[in-house]
């Protein structure tokens, strides 16, 4: 699915060329029968910021650190770059020009499979081998967490342990936050030879993001906002993408939508909450007000928000007619979501028609650690998906969770223990699936629900 040459081949990018600045490129390359990692070292970076704090502690260390790597350089192929290049978006396009866009924009979800089950973005949650994980369970395209665009153009130890992919890790939607167009795009084009997307975060809504001055709160300087889709629309080789939330007045948020798509925005992504609706399991998601952004767009809409199993998948769909669903809080429960396990809060009255499917989050635990192996991230990104997984485990056996607590340095020999442990006093939860559901659910058997 990947466009490299290399098989399956996990990449930290630490810096991709940039036209725009001098700075060290270095790319790890590794294998998942070798223990070779590649670099390759251009020029030498003028300045350099200090990491953001809490980069060196334990849990931010990658769990590889400490073994031995042989390493070669290795030059990347320039000529796998996406195809798609964006014209111009603004209003005074002809009317020509701008259809051809908008062509182009479905033309470029068409080739990726037009993917409906996706993985949403979450800040040290959906890093690579989570989402190799939900692609096994039936993901079909996914987002990096959130990058912040200028730590990533200063930072290479940032670069190194936040930004992974591979061969198999497509369709992918890189994340950015940003309030600097020049930063944003030297940020992007960093990453477009090995994403589909380079997505814009406009929907954060956390205090982080209003001091900051990105995500959701950029939604109080709409010329901002434009411009940055506008340097990536007129300078990048793939598409730009933006994830947003809802404005209070439904009007404000179609001529929204409809700034970012004259823009250039190719992809909207819609989470049917406002910006200060940030409990997503008190307030249900607004999705009537996304079908309206839908209906007055003409590119892809992906819809964000109360999606908790393959029920929702379907209705959401069904009432909102978007392209696909974003999942994100219930994923990190429940990686096999989209192959139709559910847990057991959501087989409550319908027991009669459910099974249990000979396969719980210890399980898929399990299969992520193996993931985390294979391709190396900071432990605290293992330890939280560790909590998020084993969470309603850990409530019949609170002295485990203790113990896990305790730990200042993680390993995985302790991981494994820790799962044997629960399983030797006696925890299991399944996940279940209805009678007669196939686990795999494929774009396929879902389009009667789009049509």
């Amino acid at each position: 699915m990947g466009s490299f040459g290399f098989s399956s081949a996990a990449l930290s990018l630490s810096l991709l060329n940039s036209p725009l600045s001098r700075t060290r490129t270095r790319i790890r390359i590794r294998t998942p029968n070798s223990r070779m990692a590649t670099t390759l070292t251009e020029t030498t970076v003028a300045h350099r910021s200090e990491p953001p704090p809490g980069l060196d502690g334990d849990d931010d260390l990658l769990c590889c650190d400490g073994q031995k790597r042989q390493r070669q350089e290795k030059e990347p192929d320039s000529t796998l770059k996406p195809s798609f290049c964006s014209e111009s978006p603004s209003r005074s396009l002809s009317l020509p020009a701008a259809e051809s866009r908008i062509e182009r924009a479905w033309a470029h979800w068409t080739r990726l499979g037009r993917p409906k089950l996706i993985v949403a973005p979450m800040v040290d949650n959906s890093e690579l081998p989570f989402r190799m994980l939900c692609r096994k369970y039936g993901a079909e395209a996914a987002y990096t967490p959130m990058l912040h665009s200028r730590i990533f153009t200063e930072t290479e130890k940032y670069r190194n342990q936040e930004f992974t992919t591979c061969e198999e890790d497509r369709p992918l939607f890189v994340q950015f936050c940003a309030n600097d167009p020049d930063i944003l795009l030297e940020a992007a084009r960093r990453v477009e030879p090995y994403c589909d997307y380079v997505d814009i975060n406009l929907g954060c809504p956390q205090r982080i993001a209003r001091r900051g001055n990105y995500g959701a709160f950029l939604m109080d300087n709409l010329p901002l906002v434009k411009s940055l889709v506008q340097k990536l629309a007129h300078n990048l080789e793939v598409p730009v993408s933006c994830k947003i939330r809802l404005f209070p007045n439904l009007q404000d948020t179609i001529n929204y939508a409809r700034m970012l798509e004259d823009a250039g925005c190719s992809l909207l992504a819609v989470h049917g909450r406002t910006r200060d609706e940030k409990d997503g399991k008190k307030i249900r998601a607004n999705w009537s007000s996304i079908k309206a952004v839908k209906d007055s767009v003409r590119i892809p809409v992906l819809a964000n928000g109360n999606i908790r199993h393959m029920d929702d998948v379907h209705s959401c769909l069904a009432e909102t007619g978007v392209e696909g669903v974003l999942s994100a809080e219930s994923l990190l429960e429940n990686p096999a979501l989209f192959a139709g396990f559910r847990t057991a809060e959501w087989v409550v009255g319908s027991e009669d028609s459910s099974k249990d499917a000979e396969l719980d989050q210890a399980d898929l635990l399990v299969e992520y650690l193996k993931l985390c192996e294979q391709y190396p991230v900071p432990w605290r990104m293992i330890r939280a998906h560790v909590h998020k997984m084993l969470g309603e485990w850990f409530r019949i056996q609170p002295q485990v969770r203790d113990d896990l607590n305790a730990q200042s340095k993680l390993t995985f020999e302790f991981l494994y223990g820790l799962v044997d442990r629960l399983r030797e006093l006696g925890v299991r939860i399944p996940l279940y699936q209805k009678d007669g559901h196939v686990a795999e659910v494929s774009a396929d058997s879902l389009a009667a629900s789009n049509s």
